[in-house]
Formats: C-alpha cells, sequence, structure tokens
C-alpha cells in the first residue's frame, strides 16, 4: 500500500461551548422559523450563534445578491469574535462565489467551515487553494432544525480536536469491496464535484479517500457521473471510496436492482476498498461530520471504519 502523502493543511482553531457560531447563506434563499429553530438548538449545544441582518435577502432563488453573499462570508471569516461558521442550507448559488471571494481573505483567518450539498463547490475550493481543512456536515435550517439531525459524536470529535477517532458502525457504512488504505478524506456532493470539470476549479483527488454522495439522482445518471469522473482520469489516484446514504437515489419504488449494484461497475474493479451508506450530508437522520483535508484511514471487511489518523482542528487557544 502506497504511504500516504504529505500535507501541511491549515487547520482552525477548535470549537468550544460559549464560541460564537457565524450562520451563513452562500447558495439559495432561506426562512426565518427554521433558522430560528436551527439557532435554538446550537444555543442549546451551548454556542451562540450570529448572522448578518441581509441574511434572509432573496434574489430569485438565492439567498440576495452575490456582493451580499460574498461580502457575508467574507465577513464572518474576518470577524475576531466568530469561531466558526456553519451554512445555513444548500440549494444553488455557491459556484457563483468562486471567482468573487478573496480567497486571500478566507485563508487569512481560517476557521472551522461547515456545510454540504451546492456548498461542496466551496469546500473544496477552500481545501484545494486555500489549504484550510474543511467540514461536510450538518447545516442550520435542515440539520439543526430537525429532531436527531446531527451527529454530536462526530461533530465534537471533528470539530472539537480530538487526534484520533473514527466514523464506526453507527454511521450506516457497509462494506461492497473489502481492502484498506490510507489517503487524504476528500469530495462532497457528487453533482457538484462533477460540475467543476474543466473549470478552474476542478477537483483535486489523487492520493484520497474519496467521498462521494447526493440525493435524488437516478442510478442511470449515478453512473453517468461515475463515468464522467472515470473519463476525466479522476478515479486513477483514489485510493479508496465512500459511498452516502444516497438518499431516494432510485429509478422507481421497484426496480429490480440496486444502487450499489449500478457503482459497482464502474468501482467494482478498482481494486481498492469500497464502502456504502455513510451518513453525511443529505441524510435521513444523524448528519455526520466529515474533515475534509485530514489523513484518513479506510478500513472494509465485515464492517466498514473511516478512522481519522489526526485532529481537524487546533486545541489551545
Amino acid at each position: 500500500m502506497a504511504s500516504t502523502p504529505k500535507h501541511s493543511r491549515i487547520k482552525p482553531p477548535a470549537l468550544r461551548p460559549g464560541d460564537k457560531v457565524g450562520i451563513v447563506a452562500p447558495a439559495s434563499n432561506i426562512k426565518s422559523i427554521p433558522l430560528e429553530q436551527g439557532s435554538a438548538a446550537l444555543r442549546r449545544m451551548g454556542y451562540e450563534p450570529v448572522f448578518s441582518e441581509s441574511i434572509l435577502e432573496r434574489d430569485l432563488y438565492f439567498a440576495g445578491s452575490v456582493q451580499r453573499r460574498a461580502r457575508e462570508l467574507e465577513d464572518m471569516f474576518e470577524r475576531s469574535d466568530v469561531q466558526a461558521i456553519i451554512c445555513a442550507r444548500g440549494g444553488y448559488g455557491s459556484n457563483y462565489l468562486l471567482n468573487v471571494i478573496d480567497l486571500k481573505k478566507i485563508a487569512a483567518h481560517p476557521k472551522i467551515f461547515v456545510g454540504y450539498s451546492d456548498h461542496t463547490s466551496l469546500l473544496t475550493r477552500f481545501s484545494d487553494a486555500g489549504n484550510l481543512v474543511t467540514f461536510h456536515g450538518p447545516m442550520v435550517t435542515k440539520d439543526f432544525a430537525a429532531d436527531d439531525g446531527v451527529d454530536i459524536v462526530s461533530w465534537t470529535a471533528a470539530l472539537g480536536g480530538d487526534s484520533e477517532w473514527e466514523s464506526g458502525a453507527d454511521s450506516g457504512a457497509r462494506p461492497l469491496v473489502d481492502g484498506q488504505a490510507e489517503g487524504i478524506l476528500y469530495g462532497g456532493c457528487l453533482s457538484i464535484l462533477v460540475a467543476s470539470l474543466g473549470t478552474p476549479y476542478e477537483i483535486r483527488t489523487d492520493g484520497t479517500i474519496l467521498f462521494l454522495e447526493d440525493v435524488n439522482a437516478k442510478p442511470f445518471q449515478i453512473d453517468r457521473m461515475l463515468m464522467q469522473l472515470k473519463l476525466a482520469g479522476k478515479l486513477n489516484g483514489v485510493r479508496g471510496i465512500v459511498f452516502g446514504e444516497m438518499l431516494d437515489c432510485r429509478q422507481s419504488p421497484d426496480q429490480d436492482y440496486t444502487l450499489e449494484e449500478v457503482v459497482m461497475r464502474l468501482v467494482g474493479e478498482m481494486k481498492i476498498p469500497v464502502a456504502f451508506g455513510l451518513r453525511s450530508g443529505h441524510v435521513s437522520r444523524s448528519n455526520v461530520t466529515l474533515p475534509i483535508g485530514v489523513r484518513a484511514r479506510l478500513e472494509v471487511g465485515s464492517e466498514v471504519k473511516l478512522r481519522f489518523l489526526e485532529s481537524a482542528t487546533e486545541r489551545g487557544r
């Protein structure tokens, strides 16, 4: 097995009880009631949620103009009193920010940044170009606003600075191809990852444990996206693959094949470990927090373990 590539990603300070958490809406517009519900859940967890007065603005299906969304994101990174930033919801629109935000401002103020779905474009951009550890995990108006919407164990371990921990039996992951591999955990929403191809923000998958998830995509669409990654050479240097829950990714209720069978046609002969069902991103419950950009070990056998070999945040501030 090849050694894990060395890296020097910048880790943000760990999150502690009492810290301020900034809420941002970089993509689709949000509503006030789920925002307050999610904020209340964060307060019960011991944090102090803050957000800008403009967060409820709307421009078509976006959370206000590109300028508003970019300014909000930059401001939250630059605020000295905010320790973490959580996206309110996904939807669509984060890609509009990629060539607008000042990445130097983001990288100069490393902070916990959490989101999924459409925000995969920001997670990978901050990781690839900003050299930051980012977090694929629960959002405010979706997961924090719901009962049992957040997997507390992974949230605490990833954001609290645990040196070694694992996403184990309760993650939902099950084996497809046995094996073991080490690499840098990377990935997010499959459709957003594929949309990066051919752009200046194209994903960098070499040497990774690749996490792929999506929602409401038919099996043939999953097949097509995986084939596009394959034809683009983005699976060549991947050391292991973990699929998400793939919520509602079916052709019809009575289809006579499984999505696992579909993905195995694409990745089953790669001679790398493959797991399916890890509950992060679009999920039915208990959204698991995954740190993007840290060393991880994937072990697939009778059970699946995704072990994180280093902390994702820095304690001691």
